[in-house]
């Protein structure tokens, strides 16, 4: 019989103690992330300045900017329809545009600091220079990228300058040149802001591939080694199969990231002014919510658009996660849900009793 001492000290439960360190996490959620979200909900179905900012108007905000006013083209609804599927198309665009290249590079580059047989002196400083972009803040990057960018005839950037060196730009009387628009034109500033996106967070997602593919059971690589299968097959049969659940996981996480993306292509201006082949969801609510003057006010479009985004983001989310599913294992849940459901009516065959 163990002592009331004993029984006391097996009774202690310390789980208590976790619950208090994880606490401040739950009331910065609660206060800075949940109630926003659930608040951006309730402003969806208010009003404008046009109704009152405080009318209840329910789902009118998401009518307008899903079907708008095509009899009466000038009007707000109509607008906001238009200026929210063309910065829909603007942010597509510039994700898909940023994310092909970025996981094609990642992937390239994962496959090679990870793979065995090649020594590659330096590697970990290598890793550390590619991820540093990540680490570096939008508005300095924007800045640095218009500085390089520029596109007066007189004084162009420095990009400009070297494809006039090389003979692609043209150079015009009076020591000038015909720049490429960067800044100004819709696809060569599209083009940079991708570059842009690509070169920041392609040093992440190699990291999170890395550790995809040295989770890998080792042995498989040396019993495809050993029957002599070449790298490219490697890659092919066990590298990229056994990499689903990642490229899953990235594919969503970039998909959230591009589909808010916002600082890039806000900053990229020599202006101030966002340029409307840049503009994208998250500009459009940001530009929705921030007015000064509220006569302007359009904070029910902004939480609508919020809302739409957010369903988006979800939907797409679902279709990503059913395109990278392991087809290979629910295969084997049915089949063994199969076994267990005849192996149970076999059961009651014979009163309850296996034979």
């Amino acid at each position: 019989m163990a002592s009331a001492a004993q029984r006391r000290i097996k009774s202690i439960s310390y789980a208590k103690y976790g619950y208090i360190f994880i606490l401040p996490f739950f009331i910065v959620y609660l206060f800075f992330q949940l109630w926003p979200l659930i608040n951006t909900f309730i402003v969806s179905f208010k009003g404008n300045a046009d109704t009152g900012i405080d009318t209840w108007v329910g789902l009118n905000n998401f009518k307008d900017i899903l079907f708008g006013d095509p009899d009466k083209p000038f009007t707000t609804a109509q607008t906001v329809h238009e200026s929210f599927f063309r910065c829909l198309g603007n942010t597509i665009i510039l994700w898909v545009g940023n994310f092909i290249p970025q996981i094609i590079l990642s992937l390239s580059l994962a496959v090679w600091f990870t793979e065995a047989n090649l020594k590659i002196p330096g590697k970990e400083f290598f890793k550390i220079v590619m991820y540093l972009p990540n680490i570096l803040t939008a508005a300095s990057v924007a800045v640095l990228f218009v500085q390089l960018c520029g596109q007066s005839e007189t004084n162009p950037g420095a990009i400009n300058s070297l494809l006039n060196k090389i003979g692609i730009v043209k150079s015009l009387p009076g020591d000038k040149i015909d720049p490429i628009e960067f800044i100004d034109g819709v696809w060569p500033s599209r083009f940079v802001v991708m570059f842009i996106q690509t070169w920041m967070w392609f040093g992440n997602t190699m990291i999170m591939l890395m550790s995809g593919i040295q989770g890998i059971n080792p042995s498989l690589f040396e019993a495809a080694s050993i029957d002599g299968a070449t790298s490219g097959q490697v890659f092919r049969k066990i590298t990229l199969p056994l990499l689903t659940p990642i490229m899953a996981y990235t594919l969503v996480t970039s998909m959230i990231g591009g589909l808010q993306m916002f600082d890039i292509p806000y900053l990229y201006n020599k202006d101030g002014l966002v340029k409307e082949s840049l503009e994208t969801i998250a500009a459009l609510i940001y530009k929705y919510f921030h007015v000064s003057d509220l006569s302007k006010s359009k904070l029910g479009y902004s939480g609508a658009a919020s809302v739409l985004l957010f369903f988006i983001t979800l939907a797409l989310g679902c279709i990503a996660f059913y395109m990278t599913r392991d087809k290979d294992e629910i295969a084997k849940k049915k089949q063994r849900k199969r076994i267990a459901k005849q192996l149970k009516q076999e059961n009651k065959q014979f009163g309850g009793f296996s034979v």
